[in-house]
């Protein structure tokens, strides 16, 4: 079977793997330019399909697990915008409270502003009356200018010429002082009539500040509060997600229990069959088991036998053959000369033919199909090495046309390519 793991790690594990295979190919001072390429072509397989099998888990689980990630990983984003939402909500009332106090001292402003106009209106009032209070009492006494005039001409002496110029003076000043008060008293009004007009401009601006930034925050609080709805739908999806899994999951543990059982029924066939045939001295083969078999596929090999971590579970898990790259359809050959054991389907593994060689070196070897579009061999029939047995699938827990390619010895897996 075959997966697509999650995690850098696989990936680079098989990489590492394959690299270390390369440079063990060009160590080799005896290998040929055949065996080199023919090394090569196997590495690049391996390095292009690095972390490309999965055992144990369905393409239901498949799914179901990537949703649940998907889930898990949009409810992290969607908790990342509640945060920021949640971030300019509060940023955005803390600007609210500095635009209130704002508005505030400016309507404080206008008030006083206000008052001292008032206070103005009333001080150029009185002082209005003031002035004509004065201006009548000076004209009361006749025209000043005439007056002072008068009392030039009627001085009889220097010193009192001088004081006539003074008393003069001093008339004359008093009607100027009195217009001059008033002009002061009209330009402090006016003044203040201006501070009350910037101070109103300043508190309209705020005021439309305000109601601006009123808009804001309603759109703000809408956002979060959508944010927050986004979260809770979120966390409930992901928790269906996640029971969905589980379900799966459980599912898969029921399929895989069984298939274990009926694995161990064959294992104790093969193990009847081998000491059946120590009963009966039938030796077998015995020699070098190195290229015993011949090559079950036209196919590279995409994964190799033995332990990895399990990209969903978890668990580090035994994957007990070796992945050959084929297309659909591809005849599948009888790694060597023996009899069907048995042909069925299996949920997990698709379609599958266990294929009995008989003895070599005193234990039984048996080779085993996995995921076949059909079969060219029924049980019991002997076939002969190179013979078709059946085609390349893609049945079963997997996700691509392959063969998934099992050696067991004494009902045992271990790894084909020491024996191809």
């Amino acid at each position: 079977m075959r997966f697509f793991p999650r995690t850098a790690r696989s990936r680079l594990v098989a990489a590492s793997a394959a690299c270390t295979m390369a440079i063990g190919a060009l160590a080799v001072p005896l290998a040929n330019a055949t065996d080199l390429k023919h090394q090569q072509q196997q590495v690049q397989g391996q390095i292009k399909s690095a972390g490309h099998d999965l055992e144990d888990s369905s393409q239901r689980l498949q799914r179901a697990t990537a949703r649940l990630d998907s889930a898990r990983a949009e409810l992290a984003a969607a908790r990342r915008e509640l945060s920021v939402a949640h971030g300019k909500l509060v940023a955005a009332r803390l600007r609210d409270q500095q635009m209130q106090a704002r508005l505030e001292v400016a309507i404080a402003r206008l008030a006083q502003a206000q008052e001292d106009l008032a206070t103005g209106q009333q001080a150029l009032a009185d002082q209005r009356v003031q002035v004509t209070s004065t201006i009548t009492s000076i004209y009361e006494e006749g025209d000043p200018e005439l007056l002072a005039f008068a009392s030039l001409l009627d001085a009889q002496t220097p010193g009192d010429l001088a004081t006539r110029m003074e008393a003069r003076n001093v008339i004359v000043g008093r009607e100027t002082r009195a217009y001059d008060d008033l002009h002061a008293a009209e330009v402090l009004l006016q003044v203040r009539e201006n501070e009350v007009e910037e101070a109103r401009d300043e508190v309209a601006a705020q005021r439309r500040a305000a109601a601006a930034h009123l808009v804001t925050m309603r759109e703000l609080v809408r956002e979060t509060r959508a944010a927050k709805l986004k979260v809770r739908e979120l966390v409930d999806d992901a928790r269906r997600a996640r029971q969905v899994a589980v379900r799966a999951r459980q599912h898969d543990l029921a399929i895989l229990a069984r298939l274990r059982e009926r694995e161990n029924r064959i294992k104790q066939r093969i193990l009847a069959e081998a000491r059946r045939a120590a009963r009966n001295n039938q030796s077998g083969y015995r020699g070098n088991t190195g290229g015993f078999l011949s090559s079950p596929v036209n196919g590279a090999v995409t994964s190799q036998f033995g332990y990895r971590e399990h990209p969903i579970y978890h668990y580090w898990g035994l994957h007990n053959g070796t992945d050959f790259g084929a297309g659909c359809g591809q005849p599948l050959y009888a790694a060597a000369g023996g009899t069907v054991m048995t042909r069925y389907f299996s949920a997990s593994y698709g379609n599958r033919l266990y294929l009995n060689l008989g003895m070599v070196n005193g234990k039984n070897l048996t080779v085993v199909y996995n995921h076949l579009s059909g079969y060219k061999v029924g049980s019991g029939q002997r076939v002969g090495r190179g013979q078709v047995v059946g085609y390349v699938g893609n049945t079963g827990w997997s996700t691509g046309c392959h063969l998934h390619f099992t050696v067991m010895v004494n009902g045992v897996p271990v790894n084909p390519m020491n024996w191809m």
